[in-house]
């Protein structure tokens, strides 16, 4: 027994200027971190969102940035500004058209740990879902200037004649047509009769399924 006493007190003594040393360094983090102030901020991030389902689409405008009232310890308030902080909002769970809203809470936020979320304006992020909708429709063509004396324009096409269209299903019936950016033919060649253009769709929510270049074929008497 005085044995077994003995060796553990040359082992405490051995290690004994280890344990004083680690005690007053996690002495000093803790006064550290206790004499650190608790204190609030309000930050600006970015809404990020997952996309809805294939067939759904956002018909309503999406908001860019939030206000966060945050609440720490000003060594983690600092480091904020150095963070990819974020609002991400789940649009995969909505499985049909209608509205939603969705609250903001530090559930949506990726705060760094040790702060805490005390209010979001807006605290709430309404949206209108809608059916996706594709549909064909004719591309016309523009015209600008005039062809070299002596010459006209018989006739010419869109290649391709119709294009196709995505979007939200209300805003796809409203376009009926495409039109073109116009064509110069001043700038055309006589022998070698067409033009390269690019078509546009005057509904911002709706987009070509494919690129937008329309090739312009024209036939000249």
């Amino acid at each position: 027994m005085r044995e077994a006493v003995s060796r553990m007190t040359r082992w405490l003594k051995k290690n004994m200027w280890w344990r004083l040393l680690s005690l007053a360094i996690a002495t000093l983090i803790w006064m550290t971190v206790a004499s650190e102030p608790e204190m609030a901020t309000l930050i600006s991030v970015p809404v990020q969102y997952q996309q809805p389902g294939d067939d759904l689409e956002v018909t309503s405008r999406l908001v860019e940035t939030v206000q966060l009232e945050t609440r720490g310890l000003s060594g983690r308030l600092r480091e904020l500004a150095n963070s990819r902080t974020a609002v991400v909002l789940d649009f995969s769970k909505v499985t049909g058209p209608g509205e939603r809203t969705f609250d903001i809470t530090r559930a949506q936020t990726n705060l760094p740990r040790g702060v805490d979320l005390l209010r979001a304006s807006p605290a709430q992020l309404h949206f209108q879902f809608e059916q996706r909708e594709t549909r064909n429709v004719p591309v016309v063509l523009r015209f600008v200037g005039a062809l070299p004396k002596g010459t006209r324009l018989k006739s010419f096409e869109a290649i391709p004649p119709t294009k196709e269209i995505v979007g939200p299903s209300s805003k796809v019936r409203r376009v009926d047509r495409v039109t073109t950016d116009p064509v110069d033919l001043a700038v055309v060649r006589v022998e070698h009769p067409r033009a390269e253009t690019t078509a546009y769709i005057s509904e911002p929510q709706v987009r070509f399924v494919s690129v937008p270049q329309v090739t312009v074929k024209m036939v000249l008497k």
